[in-house]
């Protein structure tokens, strides 16, 4: 008895659910992308299945490692619009030239780091424009939790009900019982179809890297790029936005090294999570903020699993309801939604910059091929450079500045 009263102070239920739902919510939201990135240069299944196997290590270690290191958080992810960009750009690139391009885009990742140049950037962003850029993050993950009840109403009803239901009674455990109902709606309707997985361990396939002129203009700087603007820099904006002042230098060169050893495996991209970070980082995880890093352990952990077991991957992904990954993400945040736009909102002197900014990122709107957040951080800042400070009125007649205007 003693014992397990130890065990659930030191790892309690609530770190364990929110550390679990992270990884499910990002594994789940892009892990087609990485099937498809990898299938696009060529590589097999047992090359794919290496990849996971590559990306869970890397991304379990890292999390681990820095959020024990840090006490806070640090939860890490695949750079999923990385993924995105090779699907959709590296099809006449070979295997060997994109493990290259992974080798040169870490190696950058690694320059900022030590140099800190990505930190003192970061460190100029006011705290009101932190969390308008989170609340636009995340704004798309609350509407598609309403959105998908056009398909799914009674199942996202019942865990939406339920949530609210035990936020009231048992607030410490309500992301975890909306889930269940969730999980027990779907065997009820025969949409769980658990027959379909398949059991198997992943093994590491090295792949020699290569290197071209073309290769490294067209895939290492844009993977970079990208991977810096719409990932590690969201990253940031959430742990700020939380309040945690973790330095970011150190995280990007122990994951940028990290992303070196393992990229000939098929290791792409590692980098701060952002969306799914947050779910770690809200009261759901832990009333003590100080006690959250547990849940980035714990998110930790299951990337280890998941990439131990990376082959059987792709046939639990086809067995998981999409509609309850929707609804459980969006569950999940909705305290964090909430306190990032009050927080933006707070101060009427930058209450227009920050708003400026939410609508930017929540728009989605690319350019350059840079994601939204990017281009609401810099109208945000923007903005709050020039409204920041509030004109002072001019003195009205008859009256000293000093004296209250009373009318």
């Amino acid at each position: 008895m003693r014992l397990r009263q130890r065990l659930t102070n030191t790892l309690p239920m609530t770190a364990v659910v929110s550390g679990g739902v992270t990884t499910l919510v990002g594994v789940t939201s892009s892990v087609a992308l990485v099937f498809q990135a990898a299938r696009t240069v060529g590589a097999s299944p047992a090359q794919i299945s290496s990849w996971i196997l590559a990306l869970g290590v890397g991304i379990g270690v890292t999390s681990i490692t820095l959020s024990l290191r840090y006490r806070a958080p640090v939860v890490m992810a695949w750079s999923t619009p990385g993924a995105a960009m090779l699907a959709a750009s590296a099809r006449d690139v070979p295997l060997s030239e994109a493990v290259g391009a992974f080798l040169i885009a870490s190696a950058l990742t690694v320059l900022v780091g030590v140099t800190g140049w990505f930190e003192r950037a970061v460190n100029l962003i006011p705290a009101p424009i932190a969390s308008a850029l989170l609340a636009g993050i995340l704004l798309r993950f609350g509407i598609d939790l309403f959105t998908a009840m056009r398909a799914h109403l009674w199942l996202i009803l019942a865990m939406l009900v339920t949530y609210l239901l035990c936020k009231r009674l048992l607030p410490r455990y309500a992301v975890l019982i909306a889930l269940a109902t969730g999980t027990l709606l779907t065997v009820v309707q025969g949409s769980f179809q658990l027959d379909t997985v398949r059991l198997a361990v992943a093994t590491p396939v090295f792949v020699w890297p290569s290197w071209s002129p073309a290769t490294t203009i067209s895939l290492a700087i844009p993977l970079f790029v990208i991977t810096m603007t719409s990932q590690n820099l969201p990253g940031v904006v959430t742990l700020r936005a939380h309040g945690y002042r973790t330095p970011v230098s150190p995280i990007l060169s122990w994951s940028g090294l990290a992303n070196s050893v393992l990229a000939p495996f098929g290791c792409f991209g590692i980098n701060l999570a952002a969306i799914t970070a947050a779910l770690c980082m809200g009261p759901d995880a832990h009333e003590d903020p100080a006690q959250r890093y547990r849940a980035g352990i714990v998110s930790g952990v299951f990337y280890l699993v998941l990439g131990l077991f990376g082959a059987t991957l792709g046939s639990l992904i086809a067995a998981l309801p999409g509609a309850l990954i929707t609804a459980i993400a969006g569950i999940g945040l909705l305290d964090t939604i909430g306190g990032s736009l009050a927080t933006a909102t707070a101060e009427p002197a930058t209450r227009n910059a920050a708003l400026i900014a939410f609508l930017v990122t929540a728009s989605g709107v690319s350019i350059l091929g840079i994601a939204s957040v990017f281009w609401g951080l810099i109208t945000g800042v923007s903005a709050h450079s020039i409204l920041g400070r509030p004109a002072p009125s001019p003195p009205v007649t008859g009256q000293t500045a000093d004296q209250p205007n009373e009318r």
